[in-house]
């Protein structure tokens, strides 16, 4: 269940190679092997990664300019995706193209337009403001997952699992699956998803806090998240001493985490992560430290989610037993299933007015 008309992040930006260099990067999404690289003017292009001729992966073949130079053959495309030389023919057919994807770049998120090319609104991306903001702190991180992403969704809507799957890493409390949140719909500005407002009265420090002092009270925490289309979370978390007024932050602990998830297949996805710090606390090893966490803690939930996945079988998901932790994650089931109904009926009534 994939909703085409949005924007996928398909790399960090640091992936992607310079111009200069002249190397191809490609990675697929939604089933389709897409290239991704720079034109000389800084910018980018996104070419399908398939040459319209025997479908040789167009990544392995050269750069030549702003144009991709296909390897088994010799068409060569711009970055419109059409072809503009065809060896030993001086008429080229107008059918020889790839396709091409609205692509962009956004605080060094790089995002593809998966539907229609006519529809991409650059107001549906999200503000993912700390992956490249000079008031915070992080390390960019990378995984990749052998599940459906909608898991992987289900995941991060319900985080109850903090307690368990995290209780040496980033939970520390049995109270987190306890405290109730708040779920509330997003439907504004280009935006639709879940907002997801935890708070964690009197309880101890997590582990990976205390590197960034030690506390010697419990912690009031916090854990504030938009979730949205097609699986992005933004969230603002912390914990501050409860002996500290709840306007007081001065012995605050202020994270900010940007998360997305992009299907690599049906049965497979991409997880671009980081989480940061305001710039200043700790010291100069602390983002470091704060992404083997991370990364410990993601790995955890990938073993979890694996094993979940590799234990389901067929139709399984209907006979789950909905609890009250699954409030979020099936709303925004819902939300998804009924946009890409609307998608698909769209598209269908688009093909009709046109035959």
């Amino acid at each position: 269940m994939w909703l085409r008309n949005c924007w996928y992040v398909i790399a960090w930006d640091h992936e992607i190679p310079a111009a200069t260099e002249g190397t191809l990067f490609s990675r697929k999404v939604l089933g389709e092997p897409i290239l991704v690289y720079r034109t000389a003017d800084g910018k980018f292009a996104a070419l399908e990664d398939r040459c319209c001729h025997r479908h040789a992966p167009l990544s392995i073949g050269r750069r030549e300019g702003d144009a991709v130079r296909c390897g088994y053959h010799g068409m060569k495309f711009n970055t419109a995706g059409q072809c503009i030389d065809l060896p030993g023919m001086e008429r080229i057919p107008p059918k020889a193209q790839v396709k091409s994807y609205p692509v962009v770049c956004k605080n060094n998120w790089v995002f593809v337009w998966m539907g229609d090319p006519a529809l991409a609104d650059e107001k549906k991306l999200p503000d993912n403001f700390s992956c490249d903001h000079p008031d915070w702190v992080n390390v960019p991180g990378y995984m990749h997952y052998d599940t459906p992403y909608l898991l992987i969704c289900d995941n991060l809507l319900d985080f109850s699992h903090l307690s368990y799957v995290h209780e040496k890493t980033l939970g520390g409390s049995t109270a987190i699956a306890q405290a109730r949140p708040k779920i509330e719909t997003i439907d504004a500005d280009g935006q639709r998803g879940i907002k997801v407002t935890r708070h964690v009265h009197d309880v101890p420090a997590p582990p990976y806090y205390q590197r960034f002092r030690r506390f010697d009270s419990h912690l009031d925490r916090w854990f504030i998240y938009d979730f949205l289309f097609p699986g992005t979370l933004l969230m603002q978390s912390g914990g501050r001493p409860v002996t500290d007024a709840p306007d007081d932050l001065s012995h605050a602990v202020q994270l900010h985490s940007c998360q997305t998830l992009t299907p690599e297949t049906e049965t497979s996805t991409h997880y671009f992560f980081q989480q940061s710090h305001r710039h200043g606390e700790g010291d100069s090893t602390m983002k470091n430290s704060m992404y083997r966490t991370l990364l410990e803690a993601f790995n955890e939930d990938c073993r979890m989610i694996t094993a979940q996945y590799k234990n389901l079988a067929p139709g399984a998901e209907e006979h789950m037993l909905p609890l009250h932790f699954d409030a979020a994650l099936i709303r925004f089931r819902q939300m998804l299933a009924d946009a890409v109904a609307a998608e698909r009926a769209g598209a269908t009534e688009g093909a009709s007015a046109s035959s």
